[in-house]
């Protein structure tokens, strides 16, 4: 399979640049795959699971949440705000995270913007535990 040069660099600074084969990755409007020889594009990311396969035909995963992409002449730059590689989740703390947020949620009190921050935080939470563990690939987070 062709490849072409992607580059993903974060708040955090760099996260990878290489050759791959193709990019899965959930946008504002839906899932994308970019392959080789894709034609220019640009458009903002959603909260998922990000799939990229390598040059060698391996798949890393990787929670992805918010930012750009972009395919111009080529070359492919994900722009992510959160960009977090599967083996680097911190599980136990993506768990606490996701226990605060149900809490919170239980606040009957909780006026509407709290609300929001609260969903919002258990959604990152569930799109991280949903790319760290392999056996979660098919998770209802990823499927909407």
């Amino acid at each position: 399979m062709s490849t072409y040069h992607l580059t993903v660099v974060s708040m955090d600074g760099q996260d990878f640049e290489g050759e791959v084969q193709k990019i899965l990755l959930r946008t504002i409007d839906g899932d994308i795959e970019i392959l080789a020889r894709h034609t220019d594009y640009c458009t903002a990311i959603g909260m998922g699971t990000a799939r990229v396969t390598m040059a060698d035909g391996t798949e890393r995963k990787a929670a992805c949440i918010g930012g750009m992409i972009s395919v111009m002449k080529g070359e492919v730059r994900v722009l992510p705000t959160t960009w977090e590689w599967s083996e680097d989740i911190d599980i136990e703390r993506a768990k606490a995270a996701k226990e605060r947020a149900e809490e919170r949620l239980n606040d009957q009190l909780l006026d509407k913007e709290a609300r929001i921050r609260a969903e919002a935080k258990l959604y990152r939470a569930l799109v991280r535990l949903g790319s760290a563990h392999p056996d979660h690939s098919h998770d209802h987070i990823n499927d909407q």
